[in-house]
This record gives C-alpha cells, sequence and structure tokens, in this order.
C-alpha cells in the first residue's frame, strides 16, 4: 500500500509545471527589499560622503563595522578606514538607514563569493568607481 501511494506522488508531480532554471543564463527575480553587498556613495564631484560621524557602526547590531576617522586639511572629519565584516552582517539594512548623509548603500548584487582567508573583510575604500565605491582588500595574506 505504501509503494502504490509512493508511486502516486511520482505521479502527479511528473506532469506538473517544472520551476528548474539554468542559473547563470537565467535569474529569478528579487525582491524590492533585497539587500547585498555594500557599497559607499560619493557626490557626482568625487567627493566622498561619509563624514565619520561613526551612527552605521553603533547602530550595526553585529557589530560588523569598523571605521578609523581623522581630521582633513580642511577641517572637515573624514574616515581611514570603513571595513565591513561580511561574515558577521546580517544585511538588516540599519547602517543605511542611519546615515545622515546616505553615504552608505546595500547594492543589489548578490553574486559575490570569497575564496581566501580574510576576503570577507571588505574596506570602502577611496578609488571611485562610477557613482559607488566598493574596493576589496583582503586583510590577511596567505
Amino acid at each position: 500500500m505504501g509503494a502504490l501511494k509512493g508511486l502516486g506522488v511520482t505521479l502527479r508531480s511528473l506532469f506538473r509545471r517544472k520551476i528548474t532554471i539554468n542559473y547563470p543564463e537565467e535569474k529569478t527575480p528579487q525582491s524590492v527589499r533585497f539587500r547585498g553587498l555594500h557599497a559607499l556613495r560619493r557626490y557626482p564631484n568625487g567627493e566622498e560622503r561619509c563624514i565619520a560621524c561613526k551612527l552605521c557602526e553603533a547602530v550595526c547590531p553585529a557589530l560588523a563595522i569598523t571605521i578609523d576617522s581623522d581630521v582633513a586639511v580642511d577641517g572637515t572629519r573624514r574616515t581611514t578606514r570603513y571595513d565591513i565584516d561580511l561574515f558577521k552582517c546580517i544585511y538588516c539594512g540599519f547602517c543605511e538607514e542611519a546615515c545622515p548623509v546616505d553615504a552608505i548603500v546595500e547594492t543589489r548584487i548578490h553574486e559575490y563569493h570569497m575564496e581566501h582567508r580574510g576576503e570577507n573583510l571588505i574596506a570602502l575604500a577611496t578609488a571611485a568607481v562610477g557613482p559607488w565605491v566598493m574596493m576589496f582588500s583582503p586583510r590577511c595574506s596567505m
């Protein structure tokens, strides 16, 4: 009796519409609320938006953000180090909401991976690529 029940389930699902996709060529739609890889934004003139207020570091529940700052020549406070540990990050979006100048955003990029030790620490650094700044630098050498 149990074997016939199992065959019945198999026959029912045999004629259903398939939902498998060929991943690299086909992609499933993302939710509008999806949060992916972090990026720092810049002003159109190339100046970084981050004013090193450290609100994102304070609000991060996973303590994944590390910020060091220094006073620039013109008297403004700027970041010298802005690191995010992707293994600790829970992608909650609190850092994005806490930023008073909208400097940090979570992009829709979800296709990233780590192969070596230390690649989970990303340094959001000073080299701009379009409106986003994303520079990956491993902290450990191996």
